[in-house]
């Protein structure tokens, strides 16, 4: 009996990796295809099997844990959990420098989104580095952050005298440059805001609208990326990182490339075309069953308008408020792929 312990035992050790990690991971709004789609999957399956059982994983997302969402990264540079992943808008509170990373109507396409966050991302791994006490592992999108509103509108100009919830800070800024009131609603709160009143308007991606219902209490999109695109960071509590041994850094950061960011990138433009058509019904909705919002056009006038209030107005405000060489860093980067000068 004592043999046959003995070498239960001794098979359990052997099957079981003797340098396992785990890591405890918060991933982003568990209702919302990123996660469902990329995060989940990734982090469930796709790592663990890639490290052969070296890396287990335990998940579940802010709204899960009923996190603050401006405490999600500082809570994570404290080692309250290993991984976390969310809007970084959310953290720019007492973090302004890292709106440069997000900018509203720079991008129109996934792939200028990418060029641009590609860019930015040596500002962002030094702002992590800094302030958060992480390590950046990926940045991926949600699709481009527009407008909803329960209010007749029929152009960008009649959002003026609107109080509209917006994505984040330098996007609230651009609403009131255009003459709207920018009001902050979280995100789940703001079904209820559009159906009292509380808000005329609201914006976010146009798949994350479709999934949290807002075509029920919303009667016109106007898709004209008014939020940027939103981009989710993913980052790795700094003293976890430097824990783990070199070839375990080096099969995080592959696969969390090709497993997880890549993929997330290849779907957001067709998800955007995808989005307004579930939304409104023009053309086929392969999430579900199309709705039908009006869909407002957006004319050249009201994006010429829109980017001149941004780069006379809200850019310089921006690199004011960041302070330092912000400016001259984004100017050096992401300024260079878009063809902006903050001046």
């Amino acid at each position: 009996m004592k043999k046959s312990l003995a070498l239960l035992m001794a098979s359990t050790v052997c099957s079981t990796p003797v340098f396992a990690e785990n890591l405890s991971v918060v991933g982003s709004w568990s209702s919302l295809p990123l996660h469902n789609q990329y995060e989940a999957p990734f982090w469930s399956e796709t790592l663990p099997a890639a490290s052969g059982g070296d890396i287990t994983v335990e998940l579940t997302t802010h709204n899960q844990m009923s996190l603050g969402l401006g405490d999600i990264y500082p809570l994570l540079g404290q080692g309250v959990y290993d991984v976390a992943m969310t809007v970084a808008d959310y953290a720019v509170a007492d973090t302004p420098e890292l709106e440069g990373l997000d900018v509203p109507l720079i991008a129109l396409t996934a792939d200028e989104a990418r060029a641009m966050v590609d860019a930015a991302r040596p500002m962002v791994a030094d702002i992590y580095r800094d302030r958060f006490n992480s390590h950046v592992l990926a940045i991926a999108p949600y699709p481009p952050q527009v407008v909803f509103c329960n209010h007749e509108i029929s152009n960008l100009a009649d959002l003026e005298g609107l109080k509209v919830r917006a994505s984040g800070r330098m996007t609230a800024k651009l609403l009131e440059a255009l003459g709207a009131e920018g009001v902050n609603v979280s995100f789940s709160e703001v079904p209820g805001a559009l159906q009292n009143g509380v808000v005329d308007c609201a914006v976010t991606g146009a798949g994350s609208g479709y999934s949290a219902g807002w075509w029920e209490v919303s009667t016109h999109l106007l898709p004209i990326p008014l939020g940027g695109w939103d981009s989710v960071v993913t980052a790795i509590n700094m003293d976890k990182w430097n824990s783990l041994s070199d070839d375990q850094k080096a099969l995080i950061e592959g696969e969390i490339k090709t497993g997880f960011e890549d993929p997330a990138w290849a779907s957001a433009q067709d998800a955007l075309v995808n989005d307004i058509a579930c939304l409104t019904g023009n053309g086929d909705c392969p999430s579900g069953d199309a709705r039908s919002m009006t869909l407002v056009d957006v004319s050249d006038a009201d994006f010429a308008r829109a980017r001149d209030i941004l780069t006379g107005e809200v850019l310089p405000e921006w690199a004011e408020r960041a302070g330092g060489d912000w400016a001259a860093r984004w100017n050096d980067s992401v300024g260079k792929v878009v063809g902006v000068t903050i001046n």
